[in-house]
């Protein structure tokens, strides 16, 4: 019988290596599960309150300090970077000078004296004080609507008015949408200069710092009016808009906080312009529409993500004749808002204007900025992508999801602003966007040569003494012309928010101003 050879039994090093390995996978996967789980603390603790803000608290200093990261990429709108066709922080060189046709379709309003090409938020109230706009003529104090971090203000002066405790305890008890109203009313009719004195006289919740984070502020420097020291207090800076616009300080959620746009948008939600990129409004005009459509009650979350740009990149009237508004009455496109001001009048029974064309004497209209009005009539919106989703896109942040302050042009950012879901090359990206923009701008010419001829020829009609009747039909027209072209001239994304609606409009205006020199040459 043959002998049994012993089993071998596994060496103590081997033995001691599967040891290790067991060990280190133990140790990799205890690690990962308590990873996870810091992380999923993380993001049910979003961020850590080291200081109080409040409703008071316009200067964004003290934010910065609980939230570092968003306030970190704020203060990047200092930085000088720059598109071919501006972007957020251009250099602020002179429209008028770039193209000299603005001065004439802007003959006998404030824009032909001084027009530059915009600059980041946090030049937004420094460019609105130096500009000779506002330093050479009496400007509305509308303006500041959407210039300044100015809700305490309006508070302040609506409680005010109403002989009510206006103190800073009283004014960061709560939001008090009355008070704001009340003190937007009283504002509108206020100079510019009257309304930035009012901003330094109210708390900006860093009481006894004078310091603005961001150039302009500390001195009203508008329409030669100056502030004495003594006056100021130390009460507290004029900001531009900072994180009390748009952010509510104790739950950090969204919200809509000026009252142009809570009035606009409840006039818009009465009419039948379809708003298919705004869903709650679609679904409040299906309901008993008993209240007016509030954003800050009805709107989804990624709605506020365009609601909240849309306070201010919108058109609207903001001199002093009346309360400022936007007119949406009738619809977002650019023949809608003009219908709103064809039918519109002054308190005084006056027809709405907002200025007389010095050439022509012919009643004109002026678009501001109609970049929500475009966009909302683009693919982007009707995708559902909103503002921020391009402009402060989201990034990534230990567990969180957060996105970037630097409001700034998508051509800086386009991996983050783009690329999440435009599976193509940054190169092509680009070359798209740049097509569309150099095509409208292109048409853009064509309409100011329109426009120049027609003004040409309405002028030499007037030298004829062709009489005021015969040439009302022309200068109706001329108005249209000028209205369109204005509108696509002001809307900062060169035709890009909206590429076919924004050909279609300088298409349109091309033929009134055809329309109008045709009619002027007739007359002669």
């Amino acid at each position: 019988m043959k002998e049994q050879k012993p089993t071998s039994r596994p060496s103590l090093v081997l033995l001691l290596g599967l040891a290790f390995v067991v060990a280190c996978v133990v140790f990799g996967v205890t690690a990962l599960l308590v990873d996870i789980f810091e992380h999923k603390q993380e993001a049910r603790t979003p961020f850590v309150r080291m200081v109080e803000v409040d409703e008071t608290t316009s200067d964004p200093v003290p934010w910065g300090v609980n939230w570092p990261y968003q306030f970190d990429t704020y203060k990047r709108s200092v930085d000088s970077t720059e598109t071919e066709f501006g972007g957020s922080s251009a250099m602020s060189d002179s429209k008028l000078e770039k193209q000299p046709w603005l001065k004439r379709l802007y003959a006998g309003y404030a824009f032909s004296i001084d027009y530059r090409e915009l600059r980041g938020h946090a030049y937004m109230l420094y460019d609105q004080e130096v500009t000779d706009r506002v330093a050479k003529r009496s400007q509305g104090g509308a303006c500041l609507h959407c210039h300044a971090s100015i809700v305490p203000t309006y508070r302040r002066l609506g409680l005010e008015a109403e002989g009510q405790i206006a103190d800073a305890e009283a004014l960061a008890e709560d939001f008090n949408w009355p008070a704001v109203l009340k003190g937007f009313e009283i504002a509108s009719s206020m100079t510019y200069a009257e309304v930035h004195e009012e901003l330094l006289k109210t708390p900006d919740g860093t009481p006894g710092e004078s310091e603005p984070l961001f150039p302009g502020g500390a001195l009203a420097q508008s329409a030669n009016v100056e502030i004495p020291q003594d006056d100021v207090h130390n009460m507290g800076d004029a900001h531009p808009v900072s994180c009390l616009d748009c952010h509510d300080p104790e739950s950090m959620r969204l919200r809509v906080t000026r009252p142009g746009l809570v009035r606009g948008i409840a006039a818009l939600a009465e009419s039948d312009d379809p708003v298919p990129h705004l869903p709650s409004v679609e679904r409040w005009r299906e309901g008993t529409r008993d209240e007016p459509y509030d954003p800050n009650v009805l709107a989804s979350r990624q709605e506020m993500r365009s609601l909240a740009c849309a306070q201010c990149h919108v058109e609207y009237y903001c001199a002093s004749k009346e309360t400022l508004f936007f007119p949406w009455e009738n619809g977002l496109k650019a023949e809608d808002i003009e219908k709103t001001f064809e039918e519109h009048f002054f308190p005084d029974g006056t027809r709405f204007k907002d200025y007389t064309h010095a050439e022509t004497k012919a009643v004109t209209y002026k678009a501001q900025h109609p970049e929500f009005e475009l966009w909302s009539q683009g693919i982007h919106a009707r995708s559902g992508v909103s503002c921020t989703d391009c402009h402060m896109p989201y990034e990534r942040q230990g567990a969180m999801k957060v996105s970037n302050h630097w409001v700034r042009s998508p051509l800086l950012n386009i991996n983050n602003a783009c690329q999440t879901c435009h599976n193509v090359p940054e190169d092509e990206l680009r070359a798209r966007v740049e097509t569309i923009q150099n095509r409208t701008t292109n048409l853009m010419e064509r309409a100011a040569v329109a426009m120049t001829d027609m003004l040409d020829a309405i002028n030499a009609a007037i030298a004829e003494e062709v009489p005021d009747e015969e040439l009302a039909p022309v200068l109706e027209l001329q108005r249209k012309a000028m209205w369109r072209l204005d509108f696509i001239s002001s809307e900062n994304s060169k035709g890009f928010h909206a590429d076919q609606e924004a050909v279609r409009i300088l298409g349109e205006s091309i033929d009134y101003s055809r329309q109008a020199q045709a009619a002027a040459l007739k007359l002669q």
